[in-house]
């Protein structure tokens, strides 16, 4: 492990963060809550701690794949943690573990609050706990690369970084310089941010509260400056806008670059892509018909509703429109399942992803096939390509290492004794990176009730389900910490 190039790494990830809190800054001191003083604290600390450790003398500059998911995984841990100061300084959230707990939903685009009631805070915090979405929906560290200044993070470093960051199984190479790939995908990031706030801003939802929920959506995070999150707005036009764009921003971001460059081919035959808009359709009708047989709902009602829901839950943004937690059990279960499902893989979204689950279909399909011609080779096959073992046992392992985390957080929470649904709800959306759940933990609760243990618990779980396990992993591998040779 070459821990001198890490700690400088670490430091460029400060100084980014320190950037990052310039625009709640800004929002707080033009608002003159009283919040401003705790931005600028931290913004200097920031600034002072990435200045240490930036000039950490390194010898060997070459970094290693564990180098990298080392930079990621203690990189989220101290983004974090020094994105906590802000709530606990202004008085926010005093508690340091909720403040640190609130910060790791913001970061990891989760959404799951210790708050009962965000609309008597300052417009700065709101701000930043909105922002954290923004951040982390892309990654921070890509955020880093797409600021890579004078090509000061090695190619070797951004692939690296890259790939521990990037949802998905195989993180596509769009250009041969992985710092201008990342800039290319901010930029389609940026300019779909920016069209969202002007379609909100069509109808009418005050600038402040525009930006707000922008952030949300584009980091698939789910925080909202209301109690009621985007119910309280009582707008259909505003819901479906929320809705389209949250499931834009679930959608393989790779699949923008190769439309933007006229690849339509790519993006039409792309198998992910047509189970994600399909899982949405079969989904959105099966809860429609539900609610307007069960409740009884109005049928565009029933479509509104439902469509809004699935968008939220299957993109692990985590708004909603109305309390689901009322709705019949058949449309709760199907919530649930969208809850491990997730969006495409290169989205901004969380979950198992789906290329995943049309890999292990398509596994299943081959087991069953050599059961009936065990002479015969089959291949598995994503859009027309065959693809590498190793390729499918890391799905495979991937598969076993998200049951097995979600199992151990689990029975970690459980001696709180909360009810089951709340507590399996609760674990499937803070690792799935989803927000609410179902129970206490429901679109009009909160994770306040939980013990400081449990909400420690759940603040690992939304960093390990946001890195997809892996990086941390490696981390805290014993072998990962010897010392590189070269």
């Amino acid at each position: 492990m070459n821990c001198p190039l890490i700690c400088r790494y670490l430091g460029y990830l400060l100084w980014v963060e320190a950037g990052c809190m310039v625009p709640p800054l800004l929002i707080a001191t033009y608002y003159k809550q009283g919040d401003a003083p705790s931005f600028l604290f931290s913004i200097i600390l920031l600034t002072l701690a990435g200045g240490v450790m930036s000039l950490c003398p390194v010898r060997q500059k070459r970094m290693y794949g564990r180098d990298g998911f080392a930079i990621v995984a203690i990189g989220w841990l101290l983004i974090s943690i020094f994105g906590a100061l802000p709530f606990v300084i202004s008085g926010a959230i005093p508690s340091p573990v909720d403040a640190f707990f609130e910060a790791v939903s913001g970061f990891t685009t989760t959404g799951a609050s210790i708050l009962q009631k965000v609309e008597g805070l300052p417009n700065g915090i709101l701000f930043w706990r909105s922002f954290t979405h923004w951040m982390g929906g892309m990654g921070v560290l890509v955020l880093m690369l797409a600021l890579n200044p004078n090509g000061r993070i090695g190619s070797n470093g951004a692939i690296s970084i890259l790939k521990a960051e990037s949802p998905g199984p195989t993180p596509e190479k769009l250009v041969p310089r992985m710092d201008h790939a990342a800039r290319i995908l901010y930029a389609i990031y940026c300019v779909m941010t920016v069209v969202e706030i002007l379609f909100l801003r069509i109808g009418r939802m005050p600038l402040f509260d525009s930006l707000i929920h922008t952030f949300g959506t584009a980091g698939t995070g789910g925080f909202s400056n209301k109690n009621l999150s985007v119910a309280a707005y009582h707008s259909p036009y505003l819901e479906l806008v929320i809705a389209v764009f949250m499931l834009l921003f679930g959608v393989n971001f790779t699949l923008y670059y190769f439309l933007i460059h006229k690849n339509f081919r790519a993006v039409l035959h792309d198998e992910e892509l047509r189970f994600y808009f399909g899982t949405v359709a079969v989904s959105t009708a099966l809860i429609a018909l539900n609610l307007c047989r069960s409740m009884p709902v109005p049928v565009p009602e029933a479509l509104r509703q439902s469509f809004f829901q699935v968008s939220s839950v299957i993109t692990t943004t985590g708004f909603s429109s109305t309390d689901f937690a009322t709705w019949p059990f058949f449309s709760q279960a199907i919530l649930v399942l969208l809850m491990f499902l997730g969006p495409c893989s290169g989205s901004t979204g969380g979950a198992i992803k789906s290329v995943r689950i049309v890999v292990l279909f398509k596994i299943a399909r081959r087991e069953v096939a050599k059961i009936i011609h065990p002479h015969s080779i089959y291949r598995v096959r994503l859009n027309g390509r065959a693809m590498e073992e190793e390729t499918i046992s890391s799905i495979l392992s991937f598969f076993f290492l998200y049951i097995a985390v979600f199992t151990c957080a689990l029975f970690l929470i459980l001696p709180d004794g909360k009810d089951l649904v709340t507590s399996f709800t609760a674990v499937a959306a803070t690792l799935g990176n989803i927000g609410p759940g179902l129970g206490l933990v429901g679109p009009l609760g909160n994770f306040s009730g939980f013990s400081p243990f449990s909400k420690l618990v759940f603040s690992f779980s939304m960093i390990l389900g946001r890195l997809e396990i892996l990086p941390v992993l490696v981390v805290l591998a014993p072998g990962c910490w010897v010392k590189s040779r070269g």
